[in-house]
């Protein structure tokens, strides 16, 4: 795993994201000169009371006095409104980068394998997208111009004291290498706090995304109390993580003050000498002190702005890390038309971890229009089968062709347009009924989903539903039962009028009128196009073309029902098991 550096300012990352900067130059080059003027004007003020000291409070000039306070007035109003551009444009230029660079890490995510989101946890890529993100935004609202700004003040203010009376600007810096010391030490502590805090974000989301998730097993096993006492853990390194940072903080913002009130005691002990003296004057006097405000207020301002800097080339490292992975599966394929439905594997073997085989020397055709049903114990590999048809996952040797043509040869999004999956599990958005049947799909229209709804026979129980197919079924679709959900998912795969009909497990999750209902619905959508059933309920399958018996990852024996009950042998025992089991119930 790369190592995360966490450096303050990393030359290879920022090149990386101010490419997303590139569309809004425009807007970044505007920041900048009103970062320069802001500069220029935060030394005018001072200068201009010191002014105003000397020519007009020390004459007693109240006319000229008035003059120059309302030429400060204009200079602050004019200051007040170039800070208030300078944010908007900087704050608009992290939140434009911020949107382009989360919309092609949620394109990249979902480019994946299945595989990576097996070994990844949700929570963790939800940080990526959310968290992470936003600390990249901060480094142009809060991180970049601001330390620009910052600097150029500082350049600003000590030319400018030097310009007035160098023998004051040494006394007034005296204190300065103290600081500097301080600020070297500051930036070592913080970072190591800072890249913890990331880590302990990270950890959070996802304990807190996969028991939110799993709240259901939660209460039925009565682990309240148990997933309590996790949280409060991993919540509490998260706040030893964050009081590492305001450790750090707590002792460099008094020692900047300290070191400021020793600047400002130098200046006024040596300048009163130099008033006495005739050396400066009363207005140089106030001028600096003025100035030495301006000197360590962004000097304070800098060690925050560097940690907001900090903080987003973590982020940015930890999202580049993610764009940089390759999980895809290769879509090397043109084909993107012809497919029949013929389907043939040939002794194909696969593996979800190295040489640790899931399917072993497997072959068998299921020709176009029919269908095909695999049984088996849990375990045995029928499920990565209809993994492979579609390429969720890459097998390691063997062949398996569609009409005769490689399947790698296809293009991967016109070879899944073709192929519709009904899951166990159906997974439903926080959306309408009818949204999650055309999954944003303009092109199917309202009649297209009745008649869909009315073929399967589902119209029934969404009609009684309040608004009908605009009903929102709500997150995962929690207001619908399990048999509801699987009626849904038939509807969304009938009107994707697929050639080729993968159902995974579709009706174990159902009560017995709900697999009567579903049954109807299988039949209506394998009719003319080639399907893969797989079945633990056997009587759901007993009108298959063929039924494939599979064993620890070999098939053992294949026919049509009454050819295996015949041969007396896996598929038999498999029947009486389960029809002793009917009987008992």
């Amino acid at each position: 795993m790369a190592q995360i550096t966490g450096k303050a300012f990393d030359t290879k990352i920022f090149s990386r994201v101010m490419v997303y900067a590139k569309p809004y130059m425009g807007v970044l080059y505007q920041a900048l000169l009103l970062t320069v003027f802001l500069a220029v004007l935060g030394v005018l003020r001072p200068y201009l009371i010191g002014k105003a000291v000397d020519e007009y409070v020390v004459a007693g000039d109240s006319q000229g006095l008035l003059t120059l306070t309302l030429i400060i007035v204009g200079v602050l109003f004019l200051e007040a409104f170039m800070q208030f551009y300078q944010t908007y444009y900087s704050n608009w230029l992290g939140q434009s980068v911020t949107i382009d660079i989360r919309s092609q890490i949620f394109s990249h995510i979902t480019s994946f394998k299945l595989k990576y989101f097996d070994k990844t946890a949700i929570g963790t890529l939800v940080t990526r997208c959310i968290s992470d993100i936003e600390t990249i935004a901060q480094i142009f609202s809060q991180g970049l111009l601001s330390i620009m700004g910052e600097l150029l003040k500082l350049t600003a203010v000590i030319i400018f004291m030097f310009w007035v009376s160098w023998k004051l600007t040494l006394y007034s810096l005296a204190p300065i290498p103290f600081l500097i010391i301080a600020m070297i030490v500051f930036k070592n502590a913080i970072k190591k706090a800072f890249q913890e805090v990331r880590t302990q974000v990270s950890k959070l989301n996802a304990f807190v995304q996969e028991h939110i998730t799993g709240m259901s097993i939660v209460q039925i096993f009565n682990r309240e109390g148990r997933e309590k006492a996790k949280f409060i853990a991993i919540n509490d390194e998260h706040k030893k993580a964050h009081i590492k940072s305001v450790w750090a903080y707590s002792i460099f913002f008094p020692v900047v003050e300290i070191l400021s009130a020793i600047s400002l005691a130098f200046l006024v002990w040596w300048g009163i000498g130099g008033v006495l003296k005739n050396e400066v004057t009363q207005g140089d006097l106030v001028m600096f002190i003025l100035l030495i405000y301006m000197l360590f207020r962004p000097i304070r301002q800098l060690a925050d702005r560097f940690n907001v800097l900090q903080m987003g080339m973590v982020g940015s490292e930890r999202v580049f890390k993610v764009l940089d992975t390759q999980e895809q599966i290769q879509d090397g394929g043109t084909l993107e038309s012809g497919i029949k439905g013929n389907i043939k594997f040939e002794n194909v073997w696969f593996a979800y971890n190295e040489e640790e085989w899931v399917l072993k020397d497997v072959s068998f055709e299921a020709k176009e229009g029919e269908t095909i049903a695999f049984v088996g114990a849990t375990g045995a590999g029928k499920s990565s089968i209809v993994n492979l048809v579609n390429r969720f996952y890459e097998f390691q040797k063997g062949e398996i062709r569609i009409d005769q043509t490689p399947i790698r040869d296809y293009r991967l999004d016109y070879l899944r347009k073709e192929i519709a999956v009904v899951l166990q599990d159906v997974f439903l958005f926080s959306a309408s009924i009818s949204e999650n049947i055309t999954l944003q799909n303009s092109r199917i229209s309202q009649e297209e989903i009745a008649l869909a709804a009315k073929a399967v026979g589902a119209d029934k129980f969404i009609e009684k539903l309040p608004g009908g197919y605009d009903y929102d079924v709500k997150e995962r679709g929690g207001m619908l039962s399990v048999g509801q959900r699987q009626l849904i998912s038939f509807i969304r795969a009938y009107v994707y009028n697929p050639k080729v009909l993968i159902l995974d497990e579709a009706t174990s999750s159902v009560d017995t009128e709900s697999e009567q209902l579903i049954q109807g619905a299988i039949e209506t959508l394998t009719e003319n196009r080639t399907s893969i059933i797989i079945a633990h309920r056997l009587s759901t399958i007993q009108k298959a073309d063929k039924i494939i018996v599979i064993e620890k990852g070999g098939i053992v024996e294949q026919g049509n029902h009454q050819e295996l009950l015949a041969k007396n042998g896996h598929y038999k025992r498999l029947f009486d098991l389960q029809f002793k089991e009917s009987e008992l119930s």
